[in-house]
C-alpha cells in the first residue's frame, strides 16, 4: 500500500473522529447522567406508588416497569445523539418483538395472566387458595408464576396462565375453611347415634371454629358401609394439626361407644414379614 493511500485513510479517520468522537463522548455522558437520574426518579416513583396503597405486588411491578421505561428513554436519547435514526431503531425493535412474541406465546400468555392477577387481585400473598386442583398458601406472586406452599410442606410453582384459565377458590376471603373428612359405619348401625357420637367428639377439639357449626351427614352408600362426611370449620394454618386431632377424637369416641367398623366378609388376615 502506497504512502498516499495510508495518508488518505488517516485523514478520513481523523475526519471521522472529529465528527463522531464528540457525539460518542456526549452519548456516554448522557448515559451516565441519564441512568443516574433514572435510578433516582424510579426510587421516588416507587415511594409514591407505595403510598397509593396498590398492594406490594402491584407496587413492585409498576416500579420495575417504570424504571425500565426510563432507562429505555435514556438509551434512545443517547442513540439519537450518536446519529442513529430512531425510526430505524423502532422498526428493528418491532421486528424483533414480533419474532420473539411468536416464539414465546406461552411465556407472554403467563405475563398477561400475571398482570391480571396483580391488578384484579383474586388472591394476595398469605391467602389460602385452590388453583389448578392444587391447595396451599400463596407464598409469592410473580409476573410469570404463582408459588404455593401446601399443607404438607411442598412448594408448587404454577404458571399464571394456568391460574387464570381455571377456577380460583380463595378460602381466605372468608377466613376459614372446612375440613373434608370421611368416616364409615356399617349399614346395621344407627346413624343418629353415630352422628351424636361424632358431634360430642368434636367438642374436644381445640382447632374447630364454632362460629360455624360442623356439618355431619351421609355422603354416600358404599358397597360395604355408609360414608359419613364430617366438615368442621378451622383456620387454614391448622390444617394438618386439626385433621390428625379430629380423626383421633372420632376413633376414640367410636371405640368408647362400641361403634363397629364396616368390613368386607371373606378377607383373610396374615402375618407381616420382617
Amino acid at each position: 500500500m502506497s504512502s498516499d493511500k495510508i495518508q488518505e485513510y488517516l485523514e478520513r479517520l481523523m475526519d471521522w473522529g472529529i465528527i463522531f468522537l464528540p457525539k460518542v463522548l456526549m452519548a456516554v455522558v448522557i448515559l451516565y447522567v441519564g441512568l443516574f437520574i433514572a435510578k433516582k426518579v424510579s426510587k421516588l416513583l416507587k415511594v409514591a406508588i407505595g403510598r397509593a396503597n396498590l398492594g406490594q405486588e402491584v407496587s413492585e411491578f409498576l416500579s420495575s416497569i417504570l424504571e425500565i421505561l426510563l432507562k429505555v428513554i435514556v438509551f434512545m436519547i443517547a442513540a439519537s445523539v450518536v446519529g442513529i435514526e430512531l425510526s430505524a431503531l423502532f422498526g428493528l425493535l418491532a421486528a424483533a418483538g414480533f419474532a420473539v412474541g411468536l416464539a414465546l406465546q406461552g411465556f407472554l400468555g403467563n405475563f398477561a395472566a400475571g398482570l391480571t392477577i396483580l391488578f384484579f387481585k383474586p388472591y394476595r400473598i398469605g391467602d389460602w387458595v385452590s388453583v389448578s386442583d392444587s391447595f396451599g398458601k400463596v407464598k409469592n406472586i410473580q409476573i410469570f408464576n404463582t408459588t404455593l406452599e401446601t399443607p404438607n410442606d411442598k412448594t408448587l410453582v404454577i404458571p399464571n396462565g394456568q391460574v387464570t384459565d381455571n377456577i380460583i377458590t380463595n378460602f381466605s376471603t372468608i377466613g376459614k375453611i372446612r375440613l373434608e373428612l370421611n368416616v364409615t359405619m356399617p349399614y346395621a348401625e344407627n346413624f343418629p347415634k353415630v352422628e351424636k357420637v361424632i358431634s360430642e367428639a368434636l367438642k374436644d377439639s381445640k382447632y374447630i371454629d364454632w362460629g360455624k357449626a360442623p356439618l355431619i351427614g351421609i355422603e354416600k352408600y358404599d358397597s360395604h358401609n355408609i360414608v359419613i362426611a364430617v366438615r368442621p370449620s378451622i383456620n387454614p394454618d391448622d390444617y394438618w394439626e386439626a385433621t390428625f386431632e379430629i380423626n383421633s377424637l372420632i376413633k376414640k369416641a367410636f371405640s368408647e361407644n362400641n361403634i363397629m367398623a364396616a368390613y368386607s366378609e371373606g378377607v383373610e388376615l396374615g402375618p407381616i414379614g420382617a
